[in-house]
């Protein structure tokens, strides 16, 4: 483990690696990595270069006892990183390969071919090497692509544990509403044993169905309250005389520092800003953390306990709670407005340098 942290580091720190053309990503890196993870670079039962996997560009799968199991694509200077994934997958379904990872060298994206209706839903784990920090880097390499764990299972079974967490996550999300729906429509169905119970409770008798249903109807006017056209009304996510600014489009910009309160920090990333915001913030109000659960927009959640929650989420040092940071830069920066605005900071006092 530690050879392949310290060559990890090597990546990250070395700016010689970013300049390497297709052909030395390949030769220099994956199969560097792949020789770190115990497959034999020099023995093509192990790793067969240059596959042939009808349309995708396989450039090496990973084999025990004649049989794929791996493939891995590289591909430097992705213009449609989308495209290449869904040729890629395609290819490695046909084939009955479980597993497909494609990388430039530094952005890795590890797919299930066979489950899943899209690509969201097929990509299990994705990282950039030079913005996550290399011991992580180095388990999710074992986790999936050492060869032990291949050839024995394990990296297919952790695989399919976290896309199935993640669906059983989307469902439970997607269905509660609905699940509330139907039970607001008909509050009859369980309001009705609730009061009998607790009618019973408070003075030993337990009333018949039709006096409860009575009453219900003359005393409480439930349907006109929840009609299907009012919904319970969401928590908001801060109160709103902290709400904060929108930011300016950042889009297309890159991030050299930030400033918070007058202490400039230098990042090399827009996700860095959002960590290292979030490091220095939250310590100073440990017990009022499950408020950040409470943040998120229309179609996405921005903080969770839950490590699988995000395509891409990191976990906050010294919390238990992890971010998204598959954000865009005008993401990043109103979601730090609104961590300021939570826990009662000022806008003004962060400000942003981009280059």
């Amino acid at each position: 483990m530690q050879n392949l942290v310290d060559f990890i580091k090597e990546i990250q720190t070395n700016d010689r690696y970013a300049s390497f053309d297709e052909a030395a990503v390949k030769q220099g890196i994956v199969l560097k990595l792949l020789s770190l993870l115990d497959w034999d670079p020099f023995n093509p039962d192990e790793i067969h270069p240059e596959h042939d996997a009808g349309e995708a560009n396989v450039a090496f799968a990973l084999r025990h006892k004649n049989a794929d199991k791996v493939f891995v694509a590289v591909h430097k200077g992705l213009k449609n990183p989308q495209k290449t994934q869904e040729q890629l997958v395609k290819s490695a379904a046909q084939a009955g390969v479980k597993l497909a990872v494609l990388t430039d060298g530094a952005a890795w994206w590890f797919l299930l071919s066979l489950l899943g209706e899209d690509l969201e839903e097929k990509t299990f784990c994705t990282f950039d090497m030079k913005d996550q920090p290399a011991k992580e880097v180095g388990q999710h390499f074992l986790d999936f692509l050492s060869k032990q764990n291949v050839i024995s299972g394990k990296a297919v079974k952790a695989a399919e544990d976290i896309y199935l967490t993640k669906q059983k996550d989307f469902l439970i999300k997607e269905h509660l509403p609905k699940a509330w729906q139907k039970l607001m429509s008909e509050p009859e169905k369980w309001l009705g044993d609730m009061l009998a119970e607790m009618t019973k409770e408070l003075c030993g008798y337990l009333p018949d169905k039709e006096t409860v249903e009575e009453f219900i109807a003359s005393e409480v006017d439930i349907r006109a309250e929840i009609s299907g056209t009012q919904k319970p009304k969401p928590v908001p996510s801060a109160p709103p005389s902290k709400k904060a600014p929108q930011a300016d489009d950042y889009t297309g910009r890159s991030i050299a520092s930030f400033s918070l309160k007058g202490k400039k920090y230098d990042v090399k990333s827009w996700k860095a800003m959002l960590l290292k915001l979030c490091e220095i913030i939250l310590p100073k109000h440990k017990e009022e953390l499950d408020i950040l659960l409470t943040l998120s927009a229309e179609d996405k959640e921005y903080f969770s306990k839950n490590p699988y929650e995000f395509l891409s989420g990191e976990q906050i040092q010294g919390t238990d709670i992890y971010v998204n940071v598959g954000l865009s830069a005008t993401e990043v920066v109103n979601l730090s407005q609104e961590i300021l605005a939570l826990f009662g900071l000022k806008s003004g006092d962060l400000s942003i340098e981009t280059k």
